[in-house]
C-alpha cells in the first residue's frame, strides 16, 4: 500500500497513525496474509464498539428499560450498521484482498466492508487507546444515533402520529375475514387513509395484520419515515 494511499484514509477518517503498520493489517484480509491478516483486530474492534455504544446508550437514555436499551445497541453494532459507516469511509478501496476475492468483487461483500470497519476500530484502539477510539466511533456513527428513535417506532405507531400530526385523524384498520383453523388462524386486514392507497395484508393475528398493513401503506404510499 502506498504512502498516499494511506495518508488519503487517514484524512478521511480523522485520524493520523502513529504505527501505519496497524493500520495496514486492519486492511489486510485473510485471503491476502493468513497469518499477518486484520481478524484479531476485527475482534477487538468489535468489543471496543460495544463498549463505546453501551456506554453512550445510557448516557444519552438513562430512563431506558434495558429491553429499550439492547433493542438500540442491536441496531448500532449489528452488521448493516458497520457496512453503512465502511461504505461512507471508501473502504472497499484500500482492502487488500487475495487474487479470488478480487476476481469475485470482495471489498464489495458486506461481510468483508463490515469485517474491516471493525478491524480499523481494533486498529485504532491499539495505536492510541480508549478516548481516541471513542471520538472515532462517536463521529461516524453520529448519524445512526440521530436516527435511532426513527428506526425503533414501529410501523402502526409511525403511522397514527403522521395522521395525527398531518390531518388530525386516524388510519382505518378493516378485518375482512379469518381462515384457517382455531389453532393456526390467519387475518386479513384492510387499511385505508383518505385518498392514499388502501392495502390489505394477513397475520398471525389482528395486530400482526394490522402492523404489516401499516408497514405496507407507508411504503406503497411513499410516506416520509
Amino acid at each position: 500500500m502506498q504512502k498516499k494511499e494511506i495518508s488519503n484514509l487517514e484524512d478521511t477518517i480523522s485520524y493520523k497513525f502513529s504505527d501505519q503498520s496497524i493500520l495496514i493489517r486492519a486492511l489486510t484480509h485473510k485471503s491476502f496474509d493468513k497469518d499477518g491478516n486484520n481478524e484479531i483486530l476485527e475482534f477487538l474492534g468489535d468489543r471496543v464498539l460495544g463498549l463505546v455504544i453501551s456506554e453512550r446508550l445510557i448516557h444519552d437514555f438513562p430512563n431506558d428499560t434495558e429491553g429499550l436499551l439492547d433493542k438500540r445497541y442491536s441496531r448500532l453494532v449489528n452488521r448493516d450498521t458497520c457496512h453503512k459507516v465502511s461504505q461512507s469511509l471508501n473502504l472497499g478501496d484500500f482492502i487488500l484482498l487475495g487474487s479470488t476475492e478480487i476476481n469475485s468483487k470482495g471489498n464489495e461483500k458486506r461481510s468483508i466492508l463490515a469485517n474491516t470497519c471493525e478491524s480499523l476500530i481494533g486498529a485504532i484502539y491499539c495505536d492510541s487507546g480508549y478516548e481516541e477510539v471513542k471520538k472515532f466511533i462517536l463521529n461516524f456513527w453520529s448519524e445512526e444515533f440521530r436516527l435511532l428513535d426513527s428506526n425503533l417506532i414501529d410501523p402502526k405507531s409511525f403511522l397514527q402520529e403522521w395522521t395525527l400530526k398531518k390531518y388530525k385523524e386516524l388510519p382505518q384498520y378493516k378485518l375482512l375475514n379469518q381462515t384457517g383453523s382455531d389453532h393456526n388462524p390467519l387475518f386479513s386486514v384492510e387499511l385505508s387513509f383518505k385518498k392514499y392507497k388502501k392495502v390489505t395484508e394477513e397475520g398471525k393475528s389482528i395486530k400482526d395484520a394490522e402492523m404489516k398493513a401499516a408497514e405496507s401503506f407507508i411504503r406503497f404510499n411513499k410516506l416520509d419515515k
